[in-house]
């Protein structure tokens, strides 16, 4: 698989990475055996780049990738982050961006993971309590003790990353990028470009909703978080979304290749510091999700995917609580 750099620190992953989340939690039951293997596979293919944060399970998402990757590790670049802060039994406490906090949730976050370094570490949300500045300091000291090899932000404003930038590098900038997620493009990516950041780009499949796959909510399992917590699956935006993916899959029919590549495809093509992290828990769809990288768009395909996507075409909020991304 090809590469791409992100930032100018000198961190450089596959073209497409691997979201862990669904493998633990959000998504329907679990199955280690699966999601194990799914990570194998991945790095059999070429995949570089594994995505986990603390409060996947909660703590079980990195147990999970540290088990996986076990005798593995110089093949990985793993990517972890902090800041939304969880109990055991997987009630929230909230956004946490405290100084102290930042070095103890490295901490257990390197035991689970049980590696020695993190290579790309998130701030997942921005505590808006804590001045930008301390937060990313007390990250800095983990790159200069070691632990930590390069810093990430995830879901953060322009003056932000402005801000976090200024104190230590930001290598990556993690935010839900896809089809029908665009609004990067009007200020989040101009301005990570013009401080060379590289772009993560997350759920580039619409949450599941691009693969053509959901038709009706009745699909989901009763404790899917899409059912509450993603506006775009609710029964009062769903018939206008599909109608959009049936677009889509029309284009896609056309590059003999299914509505997901095509749409992880296209995020592909916005540039080459991007990296989109398709999430799965299934081998089968990942190998479907990675041909993706080889899959060409040319310039009327694109232009008709614009078109079908257009900025704000989408109905219905990224969350149903908007409050936490872009601070």
């Amino acid at each position: 698989m090809r590469t791409r750099k992100l930032g100018s620190e000198g961190l450089e992953v596959a073209e497409v990475g691997l979201g862990c989340m669904g493998m633990s939690e959000f998504y329907g039951p679990r199955d280690d055996r699966e999601s194990i293997a799914t990570i194998h596979r991945a790095l059999e293919l070429g995949v570089t780049l594994l995505d986990t944060a603390d409060i996947y399970g909660p703590f079980h998402n990195e147990r999970l990738v540290g088990e996986a990757i076990a005798g593995r590790r110089e093949e990985v670049v793993v990517a972890t982050k902090f800041g939304n802060q969880r109990r055991e039994d997987g009630s929230w406490v909230g956004i946490n961006g405290r100084p102290d906090y930042v070095l103890e949730a490295c901490e257990a976050s390197l035991r689970r993971l049980q590696v020695d370094v993190i290579d790309l570490y998130y701030q997942h949300r921005v505590d808006t309590s804590v001045p930008i500045e301390e937060t990313v300091g007390a990250m800095a000291d983990l790159v200069g003790t070691g632990k930590v090899r390069f810093l990430g932000l995830s879901e953060a404003a322009p003056a932000t990353i402005r801000r976090a930038h200024a104190v230590h590098p930001i290598s990556a900038l993690q935010t839900e990028y896809s089809l029908f997620s665009r609004d990067p493009e009007t200020e989040i990516l101009p301005t990570v470009r013009e401080l060379g950041i590289g772009f993560v780009a997350y759920s580039p499949l619409g949450r599941g909703m691009l693969t053509g796959r959901y038709r009706d909510p009745s699909q989901l399992p009763p404790d899917d978080f899409r059912n509450t917590r993603y506006p775009r699956f609710s029964p009062a935006n769903l018939e206008r979304n599909l109608e959009l993916v049936d677009r889509i899959q029309e284009i896609a029919r056309e590059k003999e290749a299914s509505p997901g590549q095509v749409a992880i495809a296209w995020v592909l093509h916005q540039g080459q510091d991007i990296v989109p992290i398709p999430g799965t828990k299934r081998r089968r769809y990942l190998e479907e999700n990675l041909e993706a990288a080889e899959l060409e768009l040319d310039r009327e395909t694109l232009q008709a995917l614009d078109e079908v996507a257009a900025p704000g075409s989408v109905a219905g909020e990224r969350y149903s609580d908007m409050s936490t991304v872009n601070r």
